[in-house]
């Protein structure tokens, strides 16, 4: 009796528990769907590109130079005596001509009134004999007097006017070295320090340096360049590959020591015809204008030259280009935000920037950041790229 009363309760109960989780599986089953529905594939991720326009691009090189004055004269004494006075500023401005020190001058004024006596002296000499001869003339013809004596009177005259040829050219001399007591600037120019001082003797034996003086505007700069790259240019122009710069554009930037870019612009004077066989380099000069004085002798500087164009030729950020001993790559975006890996040749690098020369169609565009992150044939969204410290190009909906 209570075996038969039990089993439909129990029967009852197992129903009302398995009706329960059925709904509750349902409702997981309903809860879960949605979630799925909603978690699709994540955005492409935007990456900053630059189109390509391809032109004629200059190819620069950066090459190690140093300063030298365009003229350069040692002031030195051409007069031995004490230097008495300087007449100039250390480090000023001098002119050509400008007096710079005073040697004593006593000697040679003495020595410039000794010949001028001298001179006077021939001079009557010399027209004592000059008379002579001229009284002898006619009575040698009416044998008043004997040939020899009237020899001996044209003799006389002819030694005479060399004597006052000798005496005038010792006044000369000795006013030229009078002079020489006043030292004279030769060029316009920078006189640097007094090599001597006020007491000291000057010119005894030696012609003794007194001061140097420098021409620094314009201003030389000398600077070397391997004989590999000079006939690596010259190929590439007979190829047609290059174009030649031309000596009348043919201009150099001067990069100071501190990175700084001069702000004068200088042109290649010339290349030198010979190679060094120690260095295997060619040396090369350009002329720089320095009105300011900025630029000093003997600074070391770098010098950048345009000596070639490369046609169709696209200037790349240099995080653009990934670099390895195999090959130069850029990661380029196709039409439909693919991305592709592509070779390219480099001609050099300028202003920061890579000269790309091949590789690359006009319009493509070039990715210069995020690309380290992916692979080829991922999918991204293009945007402008921005320099460093401009503003981020605003997001474009697609």
């Amino acid at each position: 009796m209570h075996l038969s009363s039990d089993l439909p309760r129990r029967g009852a109960v197992i129903s009302v528990a398995a009706l329960t989780l059925a709904a509750v599986l349902t409702a997981c089953g309903k809860t879960e769907a949605p979630a799925q529905a909603g978690g699709g594939a994540p955005p492409p991720a935007e990456v900053g590109v630059v189109t390509i326009h391809p032109g004629d691009v200059g190819l620069v090189n950066e090459l190690p130079g140093r300063l030298e004055a365009s003229r350069v004269a040692e002031v030195r004494a051409r007069a031995a005596g004490i230097l008495q006075r300087r007449l100039f500023r250390e480090g000023s401005e001098v002119k050509a001509g400008q007096r710079l020190f005073q040697i004593d001058s006593a000697p040679y004024a003495a020595a410039l009134q000794s010949a001028r006596a001298t001179l006077a002296r021939a001079e009557a000499n010399l027209t004592q004999a000059t008379a002579l001869a001229e009284r002898y003339a006619p009575l040698v013809k009416e044998n008043a007097i004997s040939a020899q004596e009237y020899a001996n009177a044209v003799a006389a005259q002819k030694q005479a006017e060399a004597d006052v040829a000798a005496g005038r050219a010792a006044v000369r001399t000795a006013d030229i070295n009078l002079g020489y007591a006043n030292v004279t600037a030769p060029i316009d120019g920078r006189i640097g320090r007094s090599l001597v001082t006020e007491g000291a003797l000057v010119g005894q034996g030696e012609a003794t340096q007194l001061a140097v003086i420098q021409q620094i505007n314009p201003m030389y700069v000398n600077f070397t360049q391997s004989a590999s790259e000079v006939y690596r240019l010259r190929r590439a122009f007979e190829a047609g590959s290059l174009k030649g710069a031309g000596s009348e554009v043919a201009k150099v930037r001067v990069v100071m020591e501190d990175g700084s870019v001069y702000k004068r612009e200088g042109r290649l004077l010339f290349s030198d015809l010979t190679v060094d066989s120690t260095t295997g380099q060619v040396t090369l000069r350009a002329e720089v204008p320095n009105p300011d004085g900025v630029l000093l002798p003997g600074l070391y500087v770098r010098v950048r030259l345009e000596q070639a164009t490369a046609s169709n030729a696209v200037l790349l950020p240099q995080q653009a280009v990934t670099r390895s001993a195999q090959a130069d790559t850029v990661m380029v975006v196709d039409g439909e935000g693919k991305v592709a890996s592509r070779n390219v040749t480099l001609g050099g690098e300028q202003d920061g920037q890579w000269v790309v020369v091949d590789g690359l169609k006009p319009g493509e565009q070039v990715m210069v950041d995020g690309f380290q992150k992916l692979r080829p044939g991922a999918t991204v969204k293009p945007v402008p790229w921005k320099k460093p410290g401009e503003a981020a190009a605003p997001s474009t909906s697609s």
